[in-house]
């Protein structure tokens, strides 16, 4: 069988071989050293740039010092000390305000400036791009346009040089990312359902949220996609 598209989602527990260093040998055949050994090359190439390896090289030293020893929080904190960052930026969801408050003063109490921006910042109507009463989530009520292209710009011209994003709704977060000029991490992915722990609709996917299927469920899905083979087509 050819592939076409990387499919890391569909290789098995036993193989993974990538981590091992031996894609080339034992990697299946939707291996991205398979299916596109040109586009890692290229992305390989990249860390040659001082700044670029310099982030490579301090994020795994975070990961290997704080494994299973810091939380999220602590990593972000000594991150931001190896890269020598002087000011963070946090983008916050308006609903998680008091939580960016603790933050900003953790962060603060390590020697950092902080800039905080909550998304309803500038108070667009909803109505500016479209939404009609029914499309609100209270009718009837003023309701503020979240504004992460605006979070992005005062981050940006206040002189953030990583940002820590905190609870913004899907679109949001996407629209931030790609106007943030400094490096972004997310602490806080939003999921009002399942109390901000998104992982758990995955954990569950076969039982209570089995809702999350869509018509081309396969009758019986499989736990484990056999070795070296993709489970669909």
């Amino acid at each position: 069988m050819k592939y076409e598209d990387p499919a890391c989602a569909y290789c098995p527990p036993d193989v993974r071989a990538c981590r091992n260093g031996e894609a080339d040998a034992r990697g299946p055949g939707f291996c991205p050293s398979k299916v596109d050994a040109a586009t890692q090359d290229e992305a390989h190439a990249r860390y040659s740039d001082p700044e670029t390896r310099k982030i490579a090289r301090e994020s795994a030293i975070v990961e290997s010092e704080g494994y299973c020893k810091w939380t999220r929080v602590e990593e972000i904190i000594e991150f931001s000390k190896r890269m020598g960052y002087k000011k963070i930026g946090i983008a916050n969801c308006i609903s998680f305000v008091d939580h960016a408050y603790v933050l900003s003063g953790i962060l603060e109490s390590h020697g950092f400036e902080v800039v905080s921006v909550a998304c309803k910042n500038g108070s667009i109507p909803k109505e500016e791009v479209g939404l009609t009463e029914n499309q609100k989530v209270r009718p009837g009520q003023f309701e503020a346009l979240c504004n992460p292209i605006a979070q992005a710009d005062l981050l940006n011209a206040h002189g953030c040089e990583f940002n820590v994003v905190m609870g913004l709704c899907i679109g949001h977060d996407s629209m931030f990312f790609k106007h943030a000029k400094g490096l972004t991490t997310v602490l806080i992915a939003k999921d009002r359902v399942l109390g901000h722990n998104p992982i758990a609709a995955l954990n569950l996917a076969d039982s209570y949220y089995s809702r999350l299927w869509g018509p081309l469920k396969p009758a019986k899905p499989p736990k484990l996609p056999p070795a070296g083979r993709r489970p669909r087509s």
